[in-house]
């Protein structure tokens, strides 16, 4: 039974009081010192001209629609994640494609990716919670034959970062060789008017990859000991792109790293998954 408002007033009076009585007992209140004065910001050059541009264009709000892959029903989840990634290839051939391309070990990698579904197949509600920790070593061990040199493209997670009741699509895939060791491209897809609509890019040497609400946080290495870089991108429904909200630099706490995304997102790997994030074995989309 609830108690009642003159109860609680009651309970909250005998409370504070027995509370005085032991600070009485303890010496009597004593002050914390001085409150230190606020100190305002303080505007530096006020006769500089205001930029009117920005000095490096990182292609904010750069969405691009996927061409030459189909969305059945429109549910993103049965979409081949393999298929995503040669589309990307396909329309980027500078980068991908070539003897002098800086991404060709990419390209001739993706041989090595199957879309063939795999007997592990997640699905929606709380059946992936359960299933969540009984695919961990599976998963894992599919990560660990990625790095070692197959197939360039990572287990896909799913979750919606668009507000829009709808789950969407965070991929990545290794970029091989590139001009940097372990460089992984990270993407964001969403259906936007029955096209898979790319809203997010970026490429990076990537130590973590975390989502939370309507966000994916990127952590990269410094090279200061104990930093790293954490960006956030977070999806503006004005630009309808995930737009770059955070940068910053963080010391890693003795090098703890953040634990695997909660099974409330999923991810799955074979081509055309109903699924929220607890990954599963093999990278493409399974139903």
């Amino acid at each position: 039974m609830s108690v009642s408002r003159p109860v609680r007033t009651g309970l909250a009076v005998a409370l504070l009081a027995s509370a005085a009585v032991a600070c009485g007992d303890a010496g009597g209140l004593r002050g914390a010192g001085s409150t230190p004065t606020a100190t305002s910001p303080a505007r530096l050059w006020p006769q500089l001209t205001p930029a009117s541009s920005p000095a490096w264009n990182i292609d904010e709000a750069d969405t691009e629609v996927v061409k030459g892959v189909t969305v059945p029903g429109d549910d993103i989840r049965k979409v081949d994640p393999v298929a995503i990634v040669r589309a990307e290839i396909a329309a980027h051939p500078k980068d991908y494609r070539g003897p002098t391309a800086i991404y060709r070990d990419t390209t001739a990698r993706m041989a090595a990716c199957t879309s063939k579904p795999t007997a592990g197949k997640a699905t929606d509600g709380k059946a992936v919670a359960r299933k969540a920790t009984d695919r961990t070593a599976d998963a894992d061990a599919d990560a660990d034959t990625t790095a070692a040199g197959t197939c360039p493209v990572l287990q896909p997670y799913y979750r919606d970062l668009t507000g829009d009741g709808r789950v969407d699509l965070t991929l990545g895939f290794r970029l091989l060789p590139g001009d940097a060791p372990d460089l992984t491209a990270v993407r964001v897809y969403t259906m936007d008017k029955h096209r898979l609509l790319r809203v997010m890019a970026w490429e990076d040497a990537v130590s973590a990859v975390e989502l939370a609400g309507r966000s994916v946080i990127i952590r990269s290495p410094s090279d200061l000991a104990d930093y790293e870089y954490r960006l956030q991108w977070t999806w503006d429904p004005e630009q309808k792109a995930m737009l770059l909200t955070h940068d910053e630099m963080l010391r890693t706490h003795h090098g703890q790293r953040p634990g695997r995304p909660s099974p409330t997102t999923t991810a799955t790997a074979s081509p055309s998954s109903t699924a929220d994030p607890s990954p599963s074995p093999s990278p493409s989309v399974t139903p």
